[in-house]
Parts: structure tokens; C-alpha cells; sequence
């Protein structure tokens, strides 16, 4: 096995050790799908994985709930990450209670978070890297992202990726969002490809149980939110960046 796979094992097995032990629910860890061979399509999530977005996110909602005088905890702030914005609504519900004004922390920070985007969507590390190899190797690519239509496709095309992907669903295409399979069987169905034989790419805890249940493999590489047990047992490969997929991808070629 080349060097560089070694290394990539070898760290991932290392975050195998230093997960914590909290899970995302009370089933058993499930096993973890071995990368398919060959792979027939790679589907990945948007947000905190292709695009550096979800700090962005969480600076928005900081700010914003300290201006209105809500200040919110940085557990409740990544709670949030990588959640829909209808499960987001019912948090802040629940938690900061009826009093809570959301639609004017959702006008707010939903202005500061366009500002952002409009200054320059950073991509993750690696994410053109990865792009362009599948590209080259003519492995069909699609995006399973909980953001609506049309922002999906737009923050996309802004930062120059739209053209690489077949298709690209979203939330309006779903009637269950992540971590509901729903959206990752679609996109695998818009490809026409068995699930079975896809990769799914995901940075959140909800994305990954997402893939894990379209039983696709499924590669996490983690951006604000490190893995719990259950999500490093369950996932194909936990990586440090999308640089250590494409070797990971290589090596197995």
C-alpha cells in the first residue's frame, strides 16, 4: 500500500480512538460500507463540505442573536450545523422559547449571511482537487444538499462548481430531509446508478446517518463538528481534508 494511503488509514483510525462516545441515537453503531468497487458515483453534500458556508452560518447567528440580546451557547450555535432550516425553526423554539422573535433573527441573519457570500464563497480544502479528478476519471458527481432551490444552485455557480455535477437536489425536492435517506436516493436515482455503488461526502452528523442509510458508502470529512463513535464506526473512512479522499481514491484504484 503507498505511503500516503498508510497515512490516511492510520489517521482515521486515529479519530476511530479519540470520538467521542456520544451518539446520535440509541441504535447499535452500524458497520461501515467498504468503498465500492468500482465506484460508479460520488454524491456529496454542499455546505461545510464543498463550501467553507457553515462558519459563516454560525458567525451570522451569533451575531445576530447578541444584537437582538439572545445570545446563543456554541453548543446550541453547532447543534444547528448541518440542519435543515424547518428542524432549525423547532430548535430555537424549543430552546429559546416563545418569546423568541424568529422571523427577525431569520431576516437578520439571513442578510449578514448573503454579505458573506456576496464577499466570496471559500471552498473546503482539497474541494477542486477531488472535483477534478472524479471529473477526469468520468465518475458521474451530484450534490445531496438541505438548502433550498434556487440558493443551492446559485451559491454553486458562484463559486464555479455547478458545471461538474449531473444533478443537484435540494430541499424542495424532498419531503425528508438528511439525516433522512430521501436525498441521497434521489440523487442516486436522478444518476441512474444503485446506491450500493455510490460514495456519499458529508462534513455533519446528520448527512453522514443520511448516506450510511441509502446504504452508500460513506466518506465524512469533518469541518465544525467532529465525529461521534457511532458516526466513525458507521462511515466508510473519516478523512482530514477532501485532498486525503482523492489519495484515499487513488490508492484503491
Amino acid at each position: 500500500m503507498p505511503r500516503f494511503a498508510m497515512e490516511i488509514l492510520q489517521r482515521t483510525h486515529h479519530m476511530r480512538g479519540m470520538a467521542s462516545t456520544a451518539s446520535l441515537s440509541d441504535a447499535p453503531p452500524q458497520a461501515a460500507a467498504a468503498l465500492p468497487n468500482p465506484i460508479r458515483a460520488v454524491i456529496f453534500d454542499m455546505d461545510g463540505t464543498l463550501l467553507d458556508t457553515e462558519a459563516a452560518h454560525r458567525d451570522a447567528f451569533a451575531r445576530t442573536g447578541a444584537a437582538m440580546g439572545w445570545p446563543m451557547s456554541d453548543e446550541m450555535l453547532l447543534s444547528m450545523v448541518g440542519i435543515h432550516r424547518d428542524e432549525n425553526l423547532r430548535m430555537l423554539a424549543d430552546r429559546m422559547g416563545p418569546d423568541f422573535p424568529v422571523d427577525q433573527f431569520y431576516a437578520d441573519s439571513d442578510a449578514l449571511f448573503v454579505a458573506a457570500l456576496e464577499a466570496g464563497i471559500p471552498l473546503r480544502p482539497g474541494a477542486e482537487v477531488i472535483l477534478d479528478h472524479l471529473a477526469r476519471a468520468g465518475i458521474p458527481m451530484a450534490i445531496a444538499t438541505s438548502t433550498m432551490a434556487p440558493y443551492a444552485q446559485q451559491r454553486l455557480e458562484k463559486a464555479g462548481l455547478l458545471p461538474y455535477f449531473q444533478t443537484v437536489v435540494t430541499r424542495n425536492d424532498v419531503d425528508r430531509p438528511k439525516p433522512d435517506p430521501q436525498p441521497y436516493l434521489l440523487a442516486a436515482e436522478r444518476l441512474g446508478v444503485d446506491p450500493a455503488h455510490c460514495v456519499a461526502v458529508e462534513d455533519s452528523h446528520a448527512g453522514v446517518r443520511a448516506g450510511v442509510a441509502a446504504g452508500m458508502a460513506t466518506v465524512m470529512v469533518p469541518d465544525l463538528l467532529p465525529p461521534t463513535e457511532e458516526l466513525v464506526l458507521a462511515a466508510s473512512a473519516v478523512l482530514p481534508s477532501l485532498h486525503d479522499l482523492r489519495n484515499l481514491l487513488l490508492a484503491t484504484e
